[in-house]
C-alpha cells in the first residue's frame, strides 16, 4: 500500500480560511442590506448593527491568519505608494456606520486633510480597522483618530477610553507565537498581525 501523502495542515488551514472569508463577506453583505430595511424597529437594527459587527471580527480573524500565513510563506503582496492618511479614516467609519448609528460612542478625528504617507493602502486600512474595531468593542464613550508626522515618520493611532490592553497581551508584542495562552480568551492575535504589517512598511531599513 503506498505511503499516504502528507498533509500541510498550515496550507490546510489557510485554504479553509479564504473560503470562510468569502463566504462571509457574503453573510456582511446580506446582513448589511437586511438590517437597512425601513420595516424595522429601533431594536431590530440594532441586533442586525451588533450582528454584523461580530461578523466582521470573525472576518477580522480569519484575515489575520491569512495575512500571517502569507508573509511567513513570503507570498504576501506589498504595493507602496503614496496615499492620503485620511481617506483610511474615512474607509474605516463607513464600514463600521451602522454600529456607530445605534451605539452611543463618539468619533474625533484630527488629521490634515492633505496629510500624505508611503503605504500599501488596503493592508494599513486594514490594520487600522481592526484596531478600529476593538477600539468599538472596549470603549465606553469616545475613539480618537489621529494621523501626523513625527520625526519624519508618519504616525498613526487609534485610541479609546477604555481600560486599556491588559499586560499578558502586551507581551505578546514582543514574544513570537508560542507565548500565546488561549485560556485568557485574548490570543493576541491582532497584536502579532499589526507588528507584522508595520514590519514590512520599511524606508532605508528603518
Amino acid at each position: 500500500m503506498p505511503d499516504q501523502e502528507n498533509l500541510d495542515f498550515s496550507t490546510i488551514l489557510a485554504t479553509s480560511a479564504h473560503d470562510m472569508k468569502n463566504s462571509l463577506f457574503m453573510v456582511l453583505q446580506s446582513i448589511e442590506v437586511l438590517g437597512s430595511a425601513e420595516n424595522l424597529t429601533d431594536e431590530q437594527h440594532k441586533s442586525f448593527a451588533d450582528l454584523h459587527y461580530q461578523t466582521s471580527r470573525v472576518n477580522s480573524t480569519l484575515m489575520q491568519l491569512l495575512a500571517l500565513y502569507r508573509a511567513e510563506n513570503k507570498q504576501l503582496p506589498i504595493y507602496i505608494d503614496e496615499h492620503y492618511v485620511n481617506d483610511i479614516f474615512t474607509e474605516v467609519i463607513d464600514k463600521n456606520q451602522s454600529y456607530l448609528d445605534h451605539h452611543d460612542i463618539q468619533i474625533e478625528i484630527d488629521v490634515d486633510d492633505q496629510l500624505m504617507g508611503y503605504f500599501d493602502f488596503d493592508l494599513i486600512t486594514y490594520l487600522i480597522a481592526d484596531i478600529f474595531v476593538n477600539a468599538l468593542r472596549h470603549a465606553q464613550k469616545i475613539i480618537y483618530l489621529r494621523a501626523f508626522i513625527d520625526d519624519g515618520y508618519l504616525n498613526i493611532q487609534v485610541e479609546d477610553d477604555g481600560v486599556g490592553y491588559p499586560e499578558h497581551m502586551l507581551a505578546v508584542s514582543n514574544n513570537n507565537q508560542s507565548e500565546f495562552n488561549a485560556n485568557k480568551g485574548r490570543s493576541g492575535l491582532g497584536l502579532l498581525f499589526a507588528k507584522r504589517i508595520v514590519a514590512e512598511h520599511k524606508n532605508k531599513q528603518l
